[in-house]
């Protein structure tokens, strides 16, 4: 089948009328310039980076997600990553080594200085928003991905607008090395090592979405006059390159892995372990050991039944993973913390729902309310008007009521409209009347009762 031409031409001119980068590109060299001054972590930049340690530490400790991203913002920790990212974009093995050297100072201040707020802190409970910086998900790589290219994309433009205070938020470097800080603390090493995976597997995931920014939109990379010196600088670039990406995407793929195990697990356990006198309050999916445990609260579920849901997990491409179901609120396997955080959960799910009912009755009760209302001010208003076209009738009432068919039993809103006269009218007035009415009350199901 051949293509149009005129069809190849007006993709072309789509693509680049409005996703041309080039069009609102900023100089090239004030970009790698802006990127390089961010690179540099002394002085004022590394006292930054302590108060927003502290302050992010502080936020994680009493769980306000206020001050996490107050941190998160005024914290330069992107700097060093972008510039890895950037200097294996242009050559540059100079940019590269003072960008791995200010790394690895910033993260060493940043594990320090929160490891000592979180020895002395009097607040020792670890919660929500700590404990979600504990380990890394699929999302994370994604989001470090594509926050990575928004950011060398908005660096790389005139107008920068709210982008890059937006990418500090989404990549949320400064959260997880304040949690390794607190596994150090508290000898946490389960933590400690959660934490910083995934802040490398963020660091790595935006400097690699730099490089890319940066070869897409084609920045002219460093020329060398040593041909023989440009070739050993590629080499050394692309041996780091490797050995920082190689466990990156090694892990990654891990993550996606176990990403998937944990969707099928759930789903087996929501769909083969529904019984109906017996309710799912806690459950641990080991992707490591292979183990889905479950404890189960109600009346006992059968041998049989527990037989039944094991077999069929081979359907959900868990054949090789142990199921483990306990029994009874009294085991002392049971993770108290756990099945009461899940008891909350399923508290204010269910106070949510009846608050959600609740609103929908009352707003449907004051709809209800503004019709009747309604029908007040419209008799109000009509008598005036009634009077001057229609003198002859002396009262007049107007309301909603529900009429039923007494053999179908099917039922219709309709509009009454009682009218009062001091003699009976001609059909030809009442029709007049009854026109206007329906045209007043904007309806077309109008019962006139004339008494």
């Amino acid at each position: 089948m051949k293509t149009d031409p005129r069809n190849v031409h007006a993709i072309k001119k789509f693509i680049s009328e409005y996703l041309d980068l080039r069009k609102d590109k900023e100089d090239e060299i004030k970009t790698v310039e802006s990127i390089r001054k961010g690179v540099e972590f002394k002085g004022a930049n590394l006292w930054i980076l302590i108060f927003a340690v502290f302050m992010a530490s502080l936020g994680l400790n009493v769980n306000s997600t206020a001050v996490i991203i107050g941190a998160m913002l005024i914290s330069p920790l992107m700097g060093p990553i972008m510039g890895v990212g950037l200097s294996v974009g242009l050559n540059d093995f100079e940019l590269m080594k003072r960008s791995l050297k200010s790394y690895l100072i910033t993260t060493m201040f940043c594990v320090i200085t929160a490891t000592i707020y979180f020895l002395f802190t009097p607040i020792a409970e670890a919660r929500s928003e700590l404990l979600a910086r504990t380990s890394p998900s699929i999302y994370d790589v994604f989001i470090a991905l594509l926050g990575g290219m928004a950011g060398v994309v908005a660096l790389s433009t005139k107008e920068k607008g709210n982008v890059i205070p937006g990418v500090a938020i989404a990549t949320a470097l400064m959260p997880p090395l304040c949690t390794a800080g607190y596994g150090l603390a508290s000898g946490n090493l389960v933590y400690f090592l959660g934490a910083f995976y995934l802040y490398f597997i963020n660091s790595v995931f935006i400097s690699l979405a730099t490089f890319i920014g940066i070869r897409v939109m084609h920045f002219k990379r460093k020329e060398f006059v040593d041909k023989k010196r440009e070739s050993t600088v590629k080499k050394y670039i692309i041996i780091i390159a490797v050995v920082t990406m190689a466990p990156a995407i090694y892990l990654t793929f891990d993550i996606i892995k176990s990403t998937f195990y944990d969707s099928a697990a759930n789903k087996f356990i929501n769909e083969q372990l529904s019984f109906e006198n017996a309710q799912v309050v806690d459950r641990k999916i080991n992707y490591d050991e292979k183990e889905i445990r479950v404890v189960l609260l109600g009346e006992d579920v059968p041998e049989a039944s527990l037989a039944i849901a094991r077999d069929m997990m081979k359907n959900y491409q868990l054949g090789d993973t142990k199921l483990t179901v306990l029994q009874g609120i009294n085991n002392n396997q049971v993770d108290m913390t756990s099945m009461r955080a899940m008891l909350m959960e399923d508290f204010y799910k269910n106070s949510e729902q009846r608050l959600q009912e609740q609103r929908t009755q009352i707003s449907h009760l004051e709809s209800e309310l503004r019709r009747y209302k309604a029908y007040d001010e419209v008799n109000s208003s009509l008598i005036p008007e009634m009077k001057a076209l229609f003198p002859e009738v002396t009262s007049v009432a107007v309301s909603r009521m529900v009429e039923i068919s007494v053999e179908t039993m099917k039922t219709d809103t309709i509009e009454v409209a009682l009218l009062n006269f001091d003699k009976q009218p001609a059909k030809k007035e009442l029709a007049k009347i009854d026109e206007w009415l329906k045209a007043r009350l904007k309806t077309n199901h109008l019962r006139l009762i004339v008494e």
